[in-house]
């Protein structure tokens, strides 16, 4: 089970950074105004993406190995709203794919300042995730 779950941290923390990093290459590629700058921000995001979602998709089946591995857990209410959390966060993955998607098309529809809140959804979710998995409260 520990290596379970070290390996599940180490794709937590991939995924991670990928989801810090990707809207921030958001805010530079609509601010970006030349033709060799916008192909730039395409190749990154496309490439942190697929990144990114290997760390997610790592990171879910190590998660699901732990839960089948120790079913009890679910039991607990702590990890169950954890859970609904981690659900968030899949969500805002696919969302982020949306977006990206929509400026490789020229598609700008959100502002530099909505997508540097919109940055700020993940650094939430990991503090609220990280709490529930660590403290583990009676709720």
């Amino acid at each position: 089970m520990l290596w379970l779950k070290a390996l599940h941290v180490v794709f937590v923390v991939t995924w991670f950074a990928g989801l810090f990093y990707l809207p921030r290459l958001f805010i530079y590629h609509v601010r970006a105004t030349d033709a060799l700058g916008i192909e730039r921000f395409c190749v990154m995001e496309r490439r942190l993406f697929v990144i990114m979602s290997i760390g997610a998709v790592l990171a879910a089946s190590l998660g699901i190995a732990m839960i089948i591995a120790a079913p009890a857990y679910l039991s607990l209410p702590w990890l169950r709203v954890k859970l609904a959390l981690v659900a968030l966060l899949i969500g805002y993955h696919l969302w982020c794919h949306r977006l990206m998607l929509a400026l490789r098309h020229g598609r700008a529809v959100h502002s530099p300042r909505w997508f540097a809140w919109f940055n700020e959804v993940p650094s939430v979710l990991l503090i609220a995730i990280v709490i529930l998995a660590v403290v583990k409260p009676a709720l």
